[in-house]
């Protein structure tokens, strides 16, 4: 928006210079121009955030204006067909224009403001280019829902997030759609992320354990018999009906190494929790060991590199050449690979791979806190979030890291950051805050400190719960009790927004709303955590890369 806003005052100021100040030798054909605005009596450069409702809005002029022409030539409008009606008056020999709402302008909402070239000088001039203004309006602050005790507000969160994979799953393989407008094309890392929620909704009384057995087994039927499968391992998108792949991008329309390890975490958390004797129980286990064993970890080494590589194709092979290498999300996938007892790789693929060397550290401060490993302030809060929404960070370490600091502390700088707020976006501050991949306007986008859009995902801060429990809250209430239903849907928090362009999305996607609903019982009750962690081969897996937990 800046951008657009300082191409028409370099328009409007070449026009002054090239017309000497607004007059020339032709006497009647001259120009007139726009000089600067203000908003309640500020000057922003045509770009104006958390104005009040009811502003009072200046336009210079380097002429008088035809008080004839002024109120057919300005529109303010927040995109709707309708604009704002405004009172007019002038000021300055009637060369300031001044515009007043006439009734008050709607909260967090961007408005433009418009002055055509039909404006006139009152000696016949006209005005050389048009004046655009971008008006977003403040946050109301005053709470939109009652206000409920801190333990209700995150199962209503959890409640409402876990309708995403249960009511909107896929009709015939229970599998997760990408995202709400997906249709057909259902997600394998986000089905794993619901499949671990469904414990956490059976104990909080979402749903009945027969009913969380039915789901899962349901999907597990569809991965074992209907989907499409590479050396063991899952496409990142698939058709929810047939099972055929959805190609992600160019040259991958096969497996997916690391959305099989979300499934994979995923199958294994329901293995350990439905652990009844009942036949359904031992069924249900006995498939999941099935998928589980059959994953060739091993294979993803291409050709026995000492590192993991993302993708491989039936019809491309190894072409998308990505190697699996942290720091990022992929932790889990390394865990796995060397937890497998059939498939595994040795520690030096670890080693080689993910920590490349031991370059995966950082161990520079930010904001006062040192982060371990990783691209300076940290990345996207995502990295802190995949993995361990299973892998249990409070007392994980090995030589490159110790992962309760990793975790907490890339967190606090990205809370931090959003403090700090460099770009000044409107809007950051501790209780809005969170930095992750998300929706954007323009666009998906993952977005962080060192790429920053002005684009808060609640997931990032909802998420990160178990590491900043009193800076997460306060996010929390923030959100749902302020922004209200600006944010809150159907489906729990929608994917994010810009109080800066006063944009919300609509969206809710798969990877966004499990680790909320998850994080947050981690957080409660290290439910998943302690899920996670009980597998035996997990534990194997971890000692082998020489971990301590």
């Amino acid at each position: 928006m800046m951008k657009k806003a300082f191409i028409y005052l370099f328009l409007s100021f070449a026009a002054f210079a090239c017309t000497g100040g607004g007059s020339n030798n032709d006497g009647g054909n001259a120009f007139f121009s726009f000089s600067s605005s203000r908003v309640n009596n500020i000057y922003s450069d045509l770009d104006y955030h958390g104005i009040i409702t009811d502003p009072e809005i200046k336009l210079f002029f380097n002429d008088a204006l035809d008080r004839n022409s002024a109120e057919g030539s300005v529109n303010l409008t927040d995109g709707s067909s309708a604009g704002v009606r405004l009172n007019v008056s002038f000021q300055n020999g009637d060369s300031t224009l001044i515009l007043k709402p006439a009734s008050k302008l709607s909260f967090i909402t961007e408005y433009t403001l418009t002055v055509t070239t039909t404006l006139k000088g009152a000696h016949g001039k006209s005005l050389h280019s048009p004046v655009i203004l971008n008006i977003t309006t403040v946050i109301d602050s005053t709470n939109k829902f009652l206000s409920i005790s801190d333990d209700s507000l995150l199962t209503l969160i959890q409640k409402k997030t876990f309708a995403y994979f249960w009511d909107f799953g896929h009709p015939v393989s229970g599998m997760t759609r990408e995202r709400n407008t997906s249709g057909e094309t259902v997600t394998t890392g986000g089905t794993g992320f619901g499949i671990m929620a469904v414990p956490v909704a059976v104990e909080r009384g979402f749903i009945t354990r027969n009913e969380g057995i039915a789901r899962v087994s349901r999907i597990v039927s569809f991965l074992t018999n209907t989907a499409k499968k590479f050396h063991g391992a899952f496409s990142h998108w698939m058709n929810g009906s047939t099972g055929e792949v959805v190609p992600f991008a160019a040259n991958d329309n096969g497996a997916d190494i690391v959305e099989t390890s979300y499934m994979m975490m995923g199958l294994l958390t329901a293995r350990q929790y439905f652990n009844g004797t009942g036949a359904a129980e031992t069924t249900l286990r006995e498939n999941i060991n099935t998928l589980w064993n059959s994953v060739e970890w091993d294979w993803f080494r291409k050709n026995g590199s000492e590192t993991l590589y993302w993708n491989w194709s039936p019809d491309y092979g190894w072409n998308v050449n990505v190697t699996v290498r942290g720091w990022n999300e992929c932790l889990i996938t390394y865990v796995l690979a060397a937890s497998s007892t059939i498939h595994s790789v040795p520690v030096n693929v670890y080693e080689k791979g993910f920590a490349d060397n031991g370059a995966i550290k950082n161990n520079n401060s930010y904001y006062g806190y040192i982060l371990p490993l990783g691209i300076p302030y940290g990345g996207p809060l995502f990295f802190e979030h995949y993995s361990f929404m299973g892998i249990n960070p409070t007392k994980l370490a090995d030589k490159y890291a110790d992962y309760h600091l990793q975790t907490v502390n890339h967190t606090l700088i990205n809370f931090n950051y959003c403090i700090a707020d460099p770009k000044k976006y409107y809007g950051y501050s501790n209780k809005c805050w969170g930095l992750t991949s998300s929706d954007t306007r323009d666009g998906y986008n993952a977005s962080s400190p060192t790429n920053d859009e002005g684009v808060i995902a609640p997931t990032a801060a909802v998420s990160s719960i178990p590491y900043t429990p009193e800076e997460s809250l306060q996010a929390i209430k923030f959100f749902y009790y302020v922004l209200g239903n600006k944010v809150w849907g159907q489906y729990g928090f929608t994917d994010a927004f810009n109080l800066d362009e006063a944009w919300f999305a609509d969206s809710y996607l798969a990877i966004d709303q499990g680790p909320q609903i998850v994080m947050i019982e981690n957080y409660r009750t290290g439910l998943v955590w302690n899920l996670f962690m009980s597998c035996p081969e997990v534990q194997a897996g971890l000692t082998k890369l020489n971990f301590s937990y």
